[in-house]
């Protein structure tokens, strides 16, 4: 076995006793001190109290040694018997150095577990002079385990060394709890389980280290892009409390980290399942950024609920068979359900939202079925936002996300790698870079393109749109999935210069009405994949009715002709199909619903999650006469509904106004009396889930001067949800209450629109008294400089040392927020001469070195 590995056994329960015999005991409240103190000073082998001897010592060394031998397997031993003793008198002679050297136990914990380990060899240069190359690696392996537990051992005798290095404390109290995790998982694997894990993991990159970017195909390039350049790092935020100060959106690796139980929420083409791929492709190459560290040596098991079918939540020994791979056969006997046990499990759960609303609950009894029969792994789940209520397993210790909309600088950023995935082998080249400068500045200037972007499927769309028609955009979201429809299913293969190789050649409508059918079925019988068997025999059922396709092949041939050429459909196993993106689902099922006059089968369902945008669209979609009919059945009373479903109804009714392009004034003016008294949230969820209706919620809102500073706080929280700059026209009614709440919401929410209208008639009238300003991007960072500063700053954004020198007015602060993760040592806080307090986001910033003295550190 590695000496490393081997080292990596000896759990903490072994090595801790030892440690804490290495120091002097101190008495009752001797962590409470206001300084840092010489480790020569603290240990118990020197000085006129010493409680060890060099025997001791030297027994002290032979005991960690004859453990982590004894943990070793038969054959297994790095070392022979006869090198024992002389490692034990290494580490020993190691270890003595700490009487020696000139440092503090706060410099310590500042160098880290690898440095520290560094510091004492070199103080004893020729400990592992006469050991093999395994004896000496078997050497510095147990030194770095011992002097983990050391530096944690510091950190809990001192509060000054823990509130003064928050991040440091944090990081080695994980590290030992890892490695105790490791102690418990090493021994249970065999041979054979190294092997599948090995070819699982190589497995898992090949399978999901790609993801398409919508359009580029067009232009002879390839349908799919490496994961390394199409993924775009996506932000998280966490839940409106009102009790503390909001955090702002993180990325969401940072958010992630450190957590072993999320729910994260976003909308469709949001980004969850890219996340998931990421995720599951950077643990199997093992390379994870230093945020996610807690996630290496993992064993990624990606489940998309789609395919559990009507058993619900799959065994562990089930888990690959259910995820369709195609290895699943070869697993050893029992191998998922040791990995589980033995807590090595990362299980991404994705989309809890494409179960049966009538399946949730039984899913919910068998997560915490297996949450409980297998602790110490993490857990990821997905799912729309509205798919599963507030907290729904918050009792389990899940912490919810929400995926944000991509912001303004989120948003530049895809288009830019848009484009630059396209200019890969494409032709023209000169038109690209025209047409990337001027979709900038559209998404910019552009309103209601502005709403539209705002995930990266809608981004994706627009970019290859924008392209495929030479600059020229529709409005509204109709009008862009009408066009994608027209760009994948007609002009897709004519520009790629290819002619029909399987004898069909179908116009759009025709592959329009095929794909609606298909649709339907998925609508009607909840589902979001079918089998292959069953596509083909819909099709088959419609074909006649259909001429132009039934004339030119069978439903066989049919069926692969739109798998191949439209771009809309997948395999994504052998034997099922399922759309290429949920929304292009959703809009053809709103098609065939329309065509079919189905509004009576749409208000049935309309209290399901999973129809919320298959009614909007239909809403788009209807003649005025039938849109009428379809709204005003969403108002209506319904016997025997229940009080949260009516309220439902009448929320998608209003959420639905915006897509109606013609209605009767009479019609909308109900919706609006029906909706009015909706408009007032009592719960800071229901302000958020509000905000979902969209611009149309700010028409809707009571006027908040006339309301007390608790529901005006609500009222924040649902108009900032809208993304949309008419908010803040609503926002500015609410800009001179000097409720902290609402004040800290109002600040909060800058990054949502544009950086310097919001700044002049919000940022600019909020009153300073305990608010932190937050700067997410240079341009926020130059407008808070252009209003003459703050004293408390929050830093919600990655930006240079350099940047925040020359944008922070440095007479002014006095207090800063560091809520996002630099990367860089802190020297550079001397700059600001009234500084007094350091705020630190837990979990979040990892080092803190650097800070100058006299300047406080408080964890939020």
């Amino acid at each position: 076995m590695d000496p490393a590995t081997l080292a990596t056994k000896l759990a903490s329960s072994v090595v801790v006793p030892l440690v804490k015999k290495l120091f002097v005991q101190e008495g009752p409240g001797a962590g409470v001190v206001d300084r840092p103190v010489r480790i020569s000073g603290l240990v118990s082998f020197r000085g006129e109290k010493r409680t060890l001897d060099e025997q001791d010592l030297a027994g002290l060394a032979e005991t960690l040694v004859g453990r982590a031998l004894r943990s070793a397997a038969p054959g297994e031993r790095p070392i022979g018997a006869d090198e024992e003793q002389a490692v034990a008198d290494a580490v020993s002679r190691t270890l003595g150095a700490l009487g020696a050297i000139e440092i503090d136990d706060l410099q310590a914990v500042r160098l880290g577990t690898s440095e520290f380990a560094g510091l004492l060899c070199a103080a004893e240069p020729g400990a592992d002079r006469q050991l093999s190359a395994d004896g000496a690696r078997f050497h510095a392996a147990l030194v770095e385990t011992a002097c983990l537990h050391i530096l944690h051992f510091f950190t809990q005798r001192s509060t000054f060394v823990a509130s003064t290095l928050v991040e440091q404390t944090r990081q080695l109290a994980l590290l030992s709890e890892q490695m105790d995790t490791l102690a418990r998982r090493i021994p249970e694997q065999t041979g054979e389980d190294a092997a599948f894990e090995e070819r699982y993991a190589r497995d898992i990159i090949a399978g999901h280290n790609h993801l398409t970017i919508f359009g580029i195909e067009l232009a002879h390039s390839p349908d799919s892009w490496p994961l390394d350049t199409a993924y775009l790092s996506l932000e998280a935020e966490f839940g409106v409390t009102g009790a503390a100060p909001p955090q702002p959106a993180l990325p969401a690796e940072q958010a992630l980290s450190g957590r072993d139980r999320v729910l994260l929420r976003g909308v469709a083409g949001s980004g969850k399942t890219t996340l998931v791929q990421w995720l599951a492709v950077a643990i199997a190459r093992g390379t994870l950024p230093a945020k996610l560290d807690g996630l290496r040596g993992r064993v990624p098991f990606v489940l998309p609920v789609r395919r559990f079918g009507e058993g619900g939540f799959p065994v562990p020994d089930d888990f690959l068979s259910a995820a369709r791979y195609p290895r699943a056969g070869s697993q050893p006997t029992g191998w998922a359900d040791r990995v589980m046990s033995d807590g090595r499990a990362l299980l991404l759960v994705d989309g809890i939202d494409e179960s049966s609303e009538a399946d949730r609950e039984q899913l919910r009894h068998e997560l915490r079925r297996l949450l409980a029969l297998y602790p110490g792994n993490v857990w990821l789940l997905t799912s729309r936002p509205s798919a599963v209520r507030e907290n729904w397993l918050a009792s389990e210790g899940f912490t919810e996300l929400m995926l944000s909309p991509l912001s303004r600088e989120g948003v530049a950023a895809f288009i830019q790698r848009w484009h630059r995935a396209a200019r890969e082998g494409a032709t023209d080249l000169d038109r690209l870079e025209h047409y990337e400068q001027t979709l900038l500045g559209a998404v910019r200037l552009n309103r209601d393109l502005g709403r539209l972007a705002t995930n990266p499927l809608m981004c994706g769309l627009i970019c290859a749109l924008h392209r495929d028609r030479r600059g020229y955009l529709p409005r509204g979201r109709k009008a862009l999935y009408d066009a994608a429809l027209s760009m994948l299913l007609e002009r897709r293969d004519r520009e790629r210069d290819m002619h029909p190789t399987d004898g069909i050649d179908l116009t759009q409508e025709p592959k329009v009405q095929l794909l609606q059918k298909l649709a339907h079925w998925m609508l009607v019988n909840g589902r979001s994949e079918m089998d292959r068997s069953v596509a083909v025999d819909t099709l088959a059922q419609y074909l006649p009715s259909i001429p132009h396709a039934a004339e030119q092949g069978g439903p066989e041939e049919i069926y692969r002709h739109l798998l191949n050429r439209t771009g809309l459909l997948r395999e994504p196993t052998h034997g099922s199909v399922d759309s290429v993106h949920r929304t292009f689902q959703d809009y053809l099922s709103a098609r065939a619903a329309v065509e079919r006059h189905d509004f009576d089968f749409l208000i049935n369902h309309a209290h399901q999650d999973d129809w919320e945008e298959v009614i909007r669209m239909a809403v788009a979609l209807a003649r005025p006469d039938e849109c009428a009919y379809l709204l005003d059945g969403l108002v209506a009373a319904r016997k025997g509904a229940r009080p949260v479903e009516s309220r439902h109804r009448k929320l998608l009714a209003a959420a639905s106004l915006e897509h109606a392009t013609e209605l009767d004034p009479a019609v909308r003016a109900r919706v609006h009396r029906y909706t009015r008294d909706l408009a007032r949230p009592t719960t800071l969820e229901g302000a958020r889930a509000l905000g979902w209706i969209g611009p149309i919620v700010l028409e809707m809102l009571p006027d908040p001067a006339t309301v007390s500073d608790e529901e005006a706080h609500r009222l924040a929280v649902t108009a900032t949800s809208v993304a949309d700059d008419r908010a803040i026209g609503y926002l500015v009614r609410m800009r001179d209450r000097s409720s902290w709440a609402v004040r800290s919401q109002l600040a909060g929410a800058w990054r949502r629109y544009d950086t310097d209208t919001y700044a002049d008639e919000i940022i600019a009238h909020l009153g300073e008294d305990g608010l932190d300003f937050p700067v997410s991007d240079i341009s926020e960072l130059h407008a808070l400089r252009r209003l003459g500063g703050r004293s408390r700053v929050q830093i919600s954004g990655m930006f240079t040392p350099d940047q925040l020198l020359a944008g922070i007015v440095a007479e002014r602060l006095t207090r800063l927020w560091l809520a996002y993760d630099l990367g860089v040592g802190l020297t550079w806080l001397s700059a600001f001469p009234h500084l007094t307090t350091l705020q630190v986001s837990s979990g979040v910033v990892r080092t803190l070195d650097g800070v100058p003295e006299g300047i406080e550190i408080v964890p939020v």
